[in-house]
C-alpha cells in the first residue's frame, strides 16, 4: 500500500467517525440521553465543592446513583399508571373524587402549602407528585376495582410496594444498600413488573 491509499483510509476513517459522532450526538439530543461518547462535562459547582468531600463518600456515592436511578424510574412510572389509570375511568378531575382516601388528600394538601410557606419552586403542578410512595401504595389497593384488572394479586402487590418502601429508605436518606438488599431490589423491581404479566 502506497502512502497515498494510507492517507486517503485514514481520512476515510477520520469521516467515518466524524459522522458516526454527529449521528451520536443528534440521537443523544433527540432521546435527552448521554451516550458516553463525549468527554464528560464538568460543573463549576461540583468542581468547588465535590473534590472536599471524602474520596470514600465519593466513591459510595456513584456506586448508589445506579440504585437511586432505578428507583426513581419505578417510582415514576408508578406514579404514571395510577395517574393513567385514574383518567380513563374517572377523568381529568379524579384527584378530589371519593377515590383518593381522604387523609392522604390531607396529607398532601398540608405538603403542597408547606412548599408554598418556604417559597421554593413547586415541584409539580399534580397532587400525585406529592405522595409519598406508601400513600402510592395506599391509593392502589383502595381502588382495586381499577387497578385489579392490571395486576395478578392485591397481596402480591401489597407484598412487593411494601418491600419497595422499604428499599427506598436507605435509597432516599443517603444510606448504602447492603449487597443483600441490592439483590433484594433488583429482584423486587422485577416483583413488580411480573405483578402486571
Amino acid at each position: 500500500m502506497n502512502k497515498k491509499d494510507a492517507g486517503d483510509r485514514i481520512k476515510a476513517f477520520m469521516m467515518t467517525n466524524q459522522l458516526a459522532s454527529e449521528d451520536l450526538q443528534k440521537i443523544a439530543a433527540t432521546f435527552a440521553v448521554d451516550l458516553g461518547h463525549l468527554p464528560a462535562s464538568t460543573q463549576a459547582l461540583q468542581d468547588t465543592y465535590y473534590p472536599q468531600f471524602d474520596a470514600a463518600v465519593r466513591v459510595e456515592a456513584a456506586l448508589m446513583s445506579k440504585h437511586y436511578e432505578t428507583f426513581y424510574c419505578l417510582e415514576k412510572s408508578i406514579r404514571a399508571l395510577v395517574d393513567e389509570s385514574f383518567q380513563a375511568t374517572e377523568g381529568s378531575a379524579w384527584w378530589t373524587s371519593s377515590r383518593v382516601p381522604q387523609n392522604v388528600q390531607s396529607e398532601v394538601a398540608s405538603r403542597i402549602r408547606k412548599e408554598e410557606d418556604s417559597a421554593v419552586t413547586s415541584r409539580s403542578e399534580s397532587e400525585l407528585d406529592y405522595t409519598t410512595f406508601g400513600e402510592l401504595a395506599v391509593i392502589i389497593t383502595a381502588n382495586w376495582d381499577i387497578f385489579g384488572g392490571l395486576f395478578s394479586s392485591r397481596k402480591a402487590v401489597e407484598k412487593v410496594m411494601a418491600s419497595l418502601n422499604l428499599l427506598r429508605g436507605p435509597i432516599a436518606h443517603c444510606s448504602p444498600l447492603a449487597d443483600d438488599e441490592i439483590q433484594r431490589l433488583h429482584l423486587t423491581v422485577r416483583d413488580w413488573f411480573r405483578l402486571m404479566e
